[in-house]
Order: C-alpha cells, then sequence, then structure tokens
C-alpha cells in the first residue's frame, strides 16, 4: 500500500508539471500529459473562476518617497478623472570643477535650463514656473532612519517652500512642447529657459576661493533652487518628467552664468564668458506633491477607505491611488484532500473607455503585495520564484494585468501566510506621471481568480 501510495504522489507531480508548463507557455487548457497516466489512476485537471469572493476598494496611497528618482516631475494638472495633481521641484547644482572667473568677474546674466523629453496632459494650456534660491540643505542618498537631519529621506509632503528664502529670482509662463524625432520613435530634448535675478550670477561670480575647493563647501554656500509650479485651476495643463541629471549621454539640467572680466572688457565688450553648473546623479533632487480629489468621482469613498465598493478602481502614481483587494475563503480550500494548485491567477481588467488611453497611456506594470499581521507590504512568493513569472505587465492584447499568484495561495492554504488582503499599485511611482482605471469587483467583467488544480481521485 505504501508503495502504491507513493506511484500516486509521483504521478500527481508530473501532472502539476505539465499543466503549469501548457498554461504557462501554450495558455490552452487541454489535457496534455493525460495520456500517460495508469487508467487505474484518476487525476482531474480542473479550473474554477472565483469572482464573489473578491472585493476591491479604491484608497489613498501612503506618502511616497520622492527624491532621487531617474525622472524628476513638475507641473500642474487637472485630471478630468482623477482631479488636480500639482507637483514642486528642488535640486542642488554642482561644479564642473574649480571655478576661474579671472580678475574682477561681473556677471552679466543668469539662466536656469529644465530640460524635457516627456509629458502627461496637454500641450496648449500656459504653465507658470517660479524660482527661488534654498536656504536649508538637501541631503542626497540617504537610506532611511540614518543620518542627523530628521527631514530625510524625502517624501511628497516635504515642505520645500518653507526651505527657501521668499525672493522670487525669476518665473516664466511657458506652454510645454513635444516634438518627435524624423523616426515617429522618440522625442527631442526641449528646454525650459527661465532668466534669473542677476544678484545669484553675482553670488556665484564673487564666490570666494574657500567656497569652490569641494562640490561640498560649495553645497553649503549655494544650496540650490526651489523650482515652484503654480497650480492650474480652469484649463487642463500637464505633469512634465525632466531629464535633469546628467548622465553619459546628456549633459542635464543646469545653471549657466555669462559673465566678463578685466581681460575680456580690455578687448572688447561684446564677448561673453559663460560658467555652468549642473545637477548630476549626485545631486539631491526631490519633488513636493499634492493631490486634489475633490469633485471626483470616487472622492467619497476616500473618506471611508475599505467600506465602500464600486463597479471601477482607480489606480495612479506619484502617490495618489491604489486599490485594496480581498480575497475570502481561501483558506477553504485547505480542506480540500487531495488536491494541488497547479497555477493560480489574478487578472485586472482596464475599463479603456474611462481610462481613455488614447490621451493618457496607462502605466506599463503594476504591483500587488500582500499585507501581513503587522500591515507591512511584502511581494508574493512568486515574485522571488521569477519576477517574469509574477506578471503584472499591461498586455495590450486584451488590456489586462495578469499576477502569477499559484505559490502565495499555496502558502495561504498551507497556513503559511495570512490571507489579510493585497494592495494593487503602480510599479513606478516617483519618476513618471500615469494612471489607470480597472473594472472592480462588482463589475460583471471585474477581477477574477483563475485557478487550476489537480485532484487526485481515491478509488
Amino acid at each position: 500500500m505504501k508503495a502504491k501510495s507513493r506511484n500516486k504522489y509521483f504521478i500527481l507531480l508530473i501532472v502539476m508539471f505539465l499543466t503549469s508548463f501548457v498554461f504557462t507557455h501554450c495558455k490552452k487548457y487541454d489535457d496534455l500529459g493525460m495520456e500517460i497516466l495508469p487508467s487505474t489512476d484518476l487525476i482531474s485537471v480542473k479550473n474554477t473562476i472565483l469572482k464573489d469572493d473578491i472585493r476591491a476598494y479604491t484608497i489613498r496611497e501612503d506618502s511616497i518617497r520622492t527624491d532621487g528618482a531617474s525622472k524628476s516631475l513638475f507641473g500642474s494638472f487637472n485630471d478630468p478623472v482623477f482631479g488636480n495633481t500639482t507637483i514642486d521641484f528642488a535640486t542642488q547644482f554642482r561644479l564642473v570643477g574649480y571655478p576661474d572667473f579671472g580678475e574682477a568677474p561681473e556677471a552679466d546674466s543668469i539662466f536656469l535650463y529644465l530640460y524635457y523629453k516627456k509629458i502627461f496632459g496637454d500641450t496648449v494650456t500656459t504653465q507658470k514656473i517660479r524660482v527661488y534660491e534654498l536656504e536649508e540643505s538637501l541631503y542626497a542618498d540617504q537610506e532611511e532612519g540614518t543620518g542627523d537631519n530628521t527631514s530625510y529621506p524625502y517624501y511628497q509632503n516635504v515642505g520645500l517652500k518653507g526651505m527657501a528664502s521668499d525672493q522670487l529670482l525669476g518665473e516664466l509662463d511657458f506652454v510645454p512642447q513635444i516634438t518627435l524625432d524624423s523616426t515617429e520613435t522618440d522625442t527631442f530634448y526641449q528646454v525650459i529657459k527661465v532668466p534669473l535675478d542677476i544678484s545669484l550670477g553675482d553670488k556665484l561670480v564673487n564666490a570666494d576661493s574657500a567656497d569652490m575647493v569641494s562640490n561640498d563647501d560649495f553645497l553649503n554656500y549655494f544650496k540650490g533652487l526651489y523650482i515652484e509650479t503654480e497650480r492650474i485651476t480652469d484649463d487642463q495643463g500637464a505633469i512634465l518628467s525632466l531629464e535633469a541629471a546628467s548622465d553619459n549621454s546628456f549633459q542635464g539640467s543646469a545653471l549657466l552664468v555669462y559673465y566678463n572680466n578685466e581681460e575680456i572688457r580690455n578687448i572688447t565688450t561684446d564677448t561673453l564668458l559663460s560658467m555652468p553648473y549642473i545637477v548630476t546623479e549626485f545631486s539631491a533632487r526631490v519633488n513636493h506633491i499634492e493631490h486634489d480629489y475633490s469633485g471626483t468621482p470616487f472622492f467619497g469613498s476616500l473618506s471611508n477607505p475599505g467600506m465602500v465598493e464600486d463597479s471601477l478602481i482607480y489606480i495612479q502614481t506619484t502617490g495618489g491611488l491604489e486599490s485594496k483587494i480581498d480575497i475570502d475563503n481561501l483558506s477553504l480550500w485547505r480542506d480540500s484532500v487531495n488536491t494541488a494548485i497547479n497555477r493560480a491567477e489574478l487578472v485586472f481588467q482596464v475599463d479603456t473607455t474611462v481610462s481613455d488611453l488614447e490621451n493618457y497611456p496607462a502605466p506599463s506594470q503594476l504591483l500587488l503585495t500582500y499585507i501581513d499581521s503587522t500591515g507591512q507590504e511584502f511581494l508574493p512568493k512568486d515574485y522571488s520564484f521569477s519576477p517574469a513569472f509574477y506578471g503584472g505587465v499591461l498586455d495590450t492584447l486584451d488590456y489586462t494585468y495578469r499576477f502569477n499568484v499559484t505559490q502565495h495561495l499555496q502558502q495561504i492554504i498551507d497556513g503559511e501566510v495570512g490571507n489579510l488582503g493585497f494592495n494593487l499599485t503602480t510599479a513606478t511611482k516617483n519618476s513618471e506621471a500615469k494612471r489607470v482605471v480597472l473594472k472592480g469587483s462588482t463589475s460583471e467583467t471585474g477581477i477574477q481568480l483563475i485557478i487550476t488544480y489537480s485532484k487526485f481521485l481515491q478509488q
């Protein structure tokens, strides 16, 4: 009897492998491999779709970190579905070398150059930018809970305006632009050129040599700039992804001081020299982000998180919105004897009409995390097995986000982790402006948990 039992479980493992292979590579529900099973040992491979046990709610995401993002965001945008988002920006500027201005230098003019390639919104709304000098230092590359300054790491509610002088250095009205290159596969760099008050040019040109010995000394002398955007109230607007930091292929955003000196003045009065101060990967770069959801279709449910189910759920980057997902009765599978989970896939359907994907591209990937007994979030075991296997990437054939949670579901069944719900949010949070509307748990074609399992039938 023991040998026969071992043979049965060996056969069960073969079927589990073959079934997983079929669903992973072919996405077909068929009987591949079943012909190799002895007729005396019957294993039934089935699939079931759970919908009624799933509940989903739109909630505010916890405040996100905004320091050191790959792209720095800036602008104000009135989304027709998601309300207003307004983002300010602060950054350090670093020396490219020891500045040698010559004898008796005089600043002629100074400009702030901000580069960008992508926007989220329109290209017709005028936006206003205002620039102030920082009076408090920013700090780069600070880990959670380290350092002497309690203000970092920096989160989206950081008070950048309170860290800056109230003296306006410059302001500019501009309209964002996007120009495709000749292949129409990429966009050219666009630039915002902001003229600044000559007082800042004088400060940089006349800096003491001791203040320019190193970047640390310089950053203590000139702490950087706070760049404020005026909130759009009537029109739509846009959020820009700034190409702030320099890299191997691009110089990054910069300050440029134009000046002359005694040597130049003795030759001509028409020639000017220039000195750049650049934003590098080592520069602290921080965003302040505000969301106003008043007037949105989900505003009322945000006041009662986890209480109001809707036919739609809303997901947004920039520390905006996420969804809380509860799936009831998963532990009941523990009572199903002789059953093994071959595949469990959680599927979210994009509402392409409300999302308006043509004008507002959806996030390329979402992130599904589970919640433990302390309220902390963790990635499911399936992600550790293989991020590609775990999924979450937007499938543009049927506009779904699919997550493989096979191993996580097995852990719930085995009692290794609790079933306290999931959070669905964006994979990229602080370097792009994106959002998407998904069909919720009360929608007819909403969230589905597709479970494929093998059941050994006792004789």
